[in-house]
């Protein structure tokens, strides 16, 4: 499943140099991820509520080609992987989103399934399996 979630550079995604400040790019794809959730038909809120279980990001890395600013407009598209019963990644890249425009920026997350009762990992749920592996 592959999923692209458009977006504006804001100011407050900024530092004093005028640039997106280097955490501002992983909440923005955060923001893709939850974006994805709901387009798959996942209720985002649900999804993020203590049901059993918990899904945190375990790691998380990027790596920052080009600088963006204020007023960019930007596409993020993101692929999520399964790698075990209980983890999953998700595969970002951040372009302008000019066509034929070079990648501003690539980042990954890795999450982990555990139990919120005892925090020990469980298999991933049925519909996020799904929405990992959809198309």
């Amino acid at each position: 499943m592959s999923f692209v979630y458009s977006r504006t550079i804001h100011f407050a995604d900024t530092d004093a140099a005028g640039v997106v400040f280097f955490a501002r790019y992983l909440a923005i794809c955060h923001e893709a991820y939850e974006e994805a959730l709901a387009a798959a038909g996942i209720n985002v809120f649900r999804f993020f509520s203590d049901n059993g279980v918990v899904i945190p990001i375990s790691k998380s890395n990027a790596d920052y080609l080009r600088p963006m600013v204020c007023g960019d407009k930007v596409k993020v598209s993101l692929k999520p992987i399964r790698l075990t019963e209980d983890t999953f990644a998700i595969d970002y890249e951040i372009r302008r989103a000019n066509p034929g425009s070079k990648l501003v920026a690539t980042a990954r997350t890795c999450h982990v399934c555990l139990s919120s009762a005892t925090r020990e990992r469980v298999d991933l749920p049925e519909a996020l399996v799904a929405w990992i592996t959809a198309g």
